[in-house]
């Protein structure tokens, strides 16, 4: 099985295609099989490059809460990168995936060719009642067993919407989801969901970044709603994208939407032609120019 080794853990890897790499970064509930329907779809044009973090097998499974965090997603995913990708990549992203790719897109732009952020954003809202939740989750996974706690989960109010649209592929992944690690998913959840910066407190950075951005948020995703409002109004390479009746987990909910908005977006940024925001679109009057001095 290849693997990256990152600060002494292993990071199972998958390459699919030919051409210009591009890394997919998984949310919680899910792994590098979670975006199957991408690799079917980008590989005919990129080398697609898909992983697991650690705490999902085959990537090695840390048993110390230290060993998880924001900082370490970020470097874990830099690893990936410049070993499998051998440099620059455009990099996508959902959820915990898309908390990486954003800070990824901050610590080391220069790596980024762009960056997809999708359903980006848990936690900004009350993040204290967010980590609360996420300690208690992680406290429920260690003494039942993520098997028995993975039902539950999928079944969560951003994720009903997968559910009813497309009850087979939910299954699939409900049923992936009770076969994850229970240390991998405990920690994970204790150590990088409940404990990362909310979007809102990345402001200053988010303003400096100039690598072409895509967020992506379902309508029903209401925890990523306002925070991916706010980061394209700091990000002046970013746009954004709504994507109607769907809920956390776009990239299966809506595939042919998502890998349709991706490639286009692909395309204008690798072509040279994805815009900074002129900033006379921010100017005091929503009606006329702001006049000039």
């Amino acid at each position: 099985m290849p693997h990256v080794s990152v600060n002494g853990i292993r990071l199972y890897y998958e390459v699919t295609g030919q051409g210009t790499p591009l890394v997919f970064a998984h949310e919680f509930a899910g792994d590098c099989r979670s975006w199957d329907p991408q690799v079917a779809h980008f590989a005919r044009r990129y080398r697609v490059i898909t992983y697991n973090a650690r705490g999902y097998p085959p990537s090695d499974v840390p048993e110390a809460l230290d060993a998880y965090s924001q900082d370490i997603a970020v470097d874990d995913l830099r690893g990936v990168v410049e070993q499998a990708a051998g440099g620059p990549a455009h990099i996508c992203g959902l959820s915990m995936g898309g908390y990486a790719t954003l800070h990824f897109g901050l610590r080391y732009p220069d790596l980024a060719r762009s960056l997809v952020v999708a359903g980006c954003g848990y936690g900004s809202d009350g993040p204290e009642a967010f980590q609360r939740d996420a300690d208690a989750l992680s406290e429920r996974i260690q003494q039942n067993g993520m098997a028995a706690v993975a039902p539950l989960y999928a079944e969560g109010p951003m994720r009903v919407q997968f559910q009813r649209k497309d009850p087979q592929g939910w299954r699939a992944f409900a049923d992936a989801l009770a076969r994850h690690s229970t240390t991998g998913s405990a920690m994970t959840l204790r150590g990088v969901q409940g404990r990362r910066p909310t979007v809102y407190s990345l402001q200053d950075r988010l303003a400096r970044l100039t690598v072409p951005t895509l967020i992506v948020t379902g309508d029903e995703d209401e925890p990523c709603l306002e925070p991916g409002v706010f980061m394209k109004r700091q990000i002046k390479t970013a746009g954004l994208l709504v994507v109607p009746n769907t809920g956390h987990v776009i990239n299966l909910e809506e595939p042919a939407a998502f890998n349709a908005a991706v490639l286009e977006f692909l395309t204008l940024a690798e072509s040279g032609r994805w815009p900074s925001r002129d900033p006379r679109s921010v100017g005091r009057s929503s009606m006329i120019p702001d006049e000039r001095d």
